[in-house]
């Protein structure tokens, strides 16, 4: 049995009932809308997000769950999907998943209004059932997405990253998402408790421990889905760069900055980048703060008793630190 398989039997009944709602909370009265979702839908991922709402709703509520967990999961698929249909636009980018991007089949100016459209669907969605709480994670969700990836753009440029200004740009980047998905899971059963802020934390250390292994993937092997030095082509400044760029010889520094920005497209200095990050403890240092994000979720669970649902946010957390790609 595959892990992710694993994860979710404890709410597969749950998932198989998410997906007709949310195929439902898309739907239009413009037939290209509903042709473009139809196309978005069944190329769905292994919608970790959705998973991490059922399982902590679950956890926190024997096992129970009602439409607003359904709600909540809903609005967290339509704004994740309106992001990843925008960024394709932003990034120029015509592959998802192995398939054709919405901007590659149907163009940009049409990519665009359909990720408006997810947007305005999922706000709606709570405001139609005066889900507030629910709306307020979502629209801090937002706001931090879209600060994060400029903050990024803003220190790209001057390649100054220090440790602290990285762990806020992921933290708002990637891992405000995820402690979105886990806050919504609890305030869907918990309205008003502290188990929202406690679940907002856990899926935020979750969301950093992803991200570094993102980084990490950047030099492995060439066997996961990105090609390895794709960071440094791009002048991404991630954590085993970051660490050895602040602990290095103020000549190996650089030469470091140099060939990340003037010379990111000779696929021999980026090798030699790559080696050099390798030999001075890069992967190794943010291995172990990886593991550190991992632990400190891993501790806000224990005060929980047994139950499947919290050996699959155990095990969910397990596979964002040892997934393959």
């Amino acid at each position: 049995m595959k892990i992710v398989d694993q994860i979710k039997a404890p709410i597969e009944g749950e998932m198989e009932v998410f997906e007709q709602k949310f195929f439902e909370s898309m739907s239009s009265k413009v037939a290209l809308f509903n042709r473009i979702t139809f196309y978005i839908v069944n190329r769905k991922g292994k919608q970790m997000r959705p998973m991490f709402v059922f399982l902590t709703a679950k956890m926190l509520n024997n096992g129970e769950v009602g439409e607003r967990t359904y709600r909540g999961a809903s609005i967290i698929e339509l704004i994740h999907t309106a992001s990843l249909v925008h960024d394709d636009v932003v990034d120029d980018s015509h592959k998802r998943r192995g398939f054709f991007s919405i901007n590659a089949l149907w163009k940009n100016k049409i990519a665009v209004l359909v990720g408006d459209y997810f947007f305005a669907k999922g706000l709606l969605l709570s405001l139609d059932n005066d889900d507030y709480d629910l709306l307020k994670i979502i629209s801090t969700a937002v706001k931090e997405m879209s600060e994060g990836e400029l903050l990024q753009i803003e220190k790209a440029r001057r390649l100054d990253i220090t440790e602290a200004v990285y762990y806020e740009i992921i933290r708002q980047k990637t891992a405000t998402l995820i402690a979105a998905c886990c806050s919504m899971g609890a305030a869907s059963v918990k309205p008003d408790s502290d188990a929202v802020e406690k679940f907002r934390r856990f899926g935020e250390l979750i969301g950093m421990a992803f991200q570094i292994k993102d980084d990490l993937f950047d030099y492995g092997e060439a066997t996961i889905g990105k090609p390895i030095g794709i960071d440094i082509k791009e002048q991404k400044m991630t954590l085993p760069l970051i660490y050895v760029l602040n602990n290095c010889s103020e000549k190996d520094r650089k030469w470091l900055i140099n060939s990340v920005k003037n010379h990111n497209k000779n696929k021999k200095r980026v090798k030699e980048v790559i080696q050099f990050v390798k030999d001075n403890g890069g992967l190794e240092y943010a291995e172990g703060k990886m593991l550190a994000f991992k632990e400190e979720a891993l501790e806000l669970l224990s005060d929980y008793p047994d139950s499947p649902y919290k050996a699959s946010l155990i095990l969910m957390v397990d596979y964002v630190v040892d997934r393959k790609k």
